[in-house]
């Protein structure tokens, strides 16, 4: 079993596009949980390590938290067959469905299991981890919305993955509490708009792949090796136009979902959750250019029989990725001036 889970990664990532596909296509509840239930079995292959311990440890902190979703979310279903007429009822099995997604997606207030598996994933299980983990939560969570519930939890997101970003020196940490912050934004665009959602999180993804795929050509895993490692200088400037594009910034790709969430709040006169989440961008863009300007302006000890050597399809992907992330300006002015 542990040759297979070593050689057939490709197999277990069919697997879990194909359960995605499940879960979304289904008709039917039972079907949703099924796709549910495919997902997290072919996820614990992926990320399970027999010669890593904190590969092990966090596989099995994702099987248990998932489980307890799958369950929840199989119990609310049964109360839902059972209690179909009875509205305080439906109230509660709104609330119960919704949380047992949000436990899926590591959204607050059962975000704790979500920093602590991310520290021990690969950079690739990351990426897999903030994006496409999320897409049949989401999705499922859209059929039966209950707005009250998730209002709050929106809010809470963005403030929890706010304050969690403080004073974090892992980078894995760092990108769980920033997936938390933008899983708030997701939420909201959810309540909004389906082709809303679909537009923020495909900018999302986006971003978050570059960066997963720089730190891991990088081999950088904690914020020190930002700054002891002779990293070129233009490593560190593509870094940047990514971190502040993460973060929202105008003139960049990453404010164009921000930008069409907040007119859509102000729309529906939502001023103060508005105000809320302008903040928190604010107050994660601050941590964001910490890194950058501490990166920046250290200087360690440059040896040159330390330097980290890219290859030139490396620094092309680089380069491709950054002049996208530049062109958040145009495409917004195209659109709405």
């Amino acid at each position: 079993m542990l040759f297979l889970m070593n050689s057939n990664k490709m197999f277990f990532l069919f697997i879990l596009f194909f359960s995605t596909l499940i879960s979304i296509s289904s008709n039917s509840w039972l079907g949703c949980w099924i796709g549910l239930e495919i997902n997290l079995m072919s996820f614990i292959p992926l990320i399970s390590n027999p010669n890593n311990l904190m590969n092990s440890e966090a596989s099995l902190k994702y099987f248990l938290t998932q489980s307890i979703a799958s369950i929840n979310f199989l119990f609310s279903i049964l109360l839902m067959m059972l209690f179909m007429k009875n509205f305080y009822m439906n109230n509660f099995i709104s609330i119960l469905i919704n949380s047992s997604m949000l436990m899926k997606m590591g959204s607050v207030p059962f975000h704790f299991w979500f920093p602590n598996v991310m520290e021990g994933l690969s950079w690739l299980n990351c990426f897999i981890l903030m994006t496409w983990q999320k897409i049949t939560p989401m999705i499922l969570l859209s059929y039966y919305l209950n707005f009250n519930f998730l209002t709050l939890m929106m809010i809470l997101n963005v403030l929890i993955g706010t304050i969690g970003s403080f004073n974090q020196t892992s980078l894995r940490k760092l990108m769980a509490f920033s997936s938390i912050n933008n899983l708030g934004w997701l939420i909201s665009t959810l309540l909004i708009s389906n082709n809303l959602w679909m537009i923020y999180f495909i900018f999302y993804s986006f971003l978050i792949s570059f960066l997963c795929f720089l730190f891991y050509i990088m081999n950088i895993f904690y914020i020190n090796q930002m700054f002891n490692f002779n990293l070129n200088f233009s490593i560190k400037l593509f870094m940047m136009i990514n971190f502040l594009s993460l973060g929202g910034l105008p003139p960049f790709l990453g404010f164009f979902p921000k930008w069409l969430t907040i007119n859509y709040l102000l729309m529906n006169n939502l001023f103060i959750i508005t105000f809320i989440f302008i903040m928190t961008s604010l107050i994660m863009l601050f941590i964001y250019i910490r890194i950058i300007y501490m990166s920046f302006m250290f200087f360690s000890i440059k040896l040159k029989w330390f330097k980290i050597l890219l290859k030139n399809n490396y620094l092309s992907i680089i380069n491709f990725f950054s002049f996208i992330s530049l062109l958040g300006m145009i495409i917004s002015t195209f659109f709405f001036i």
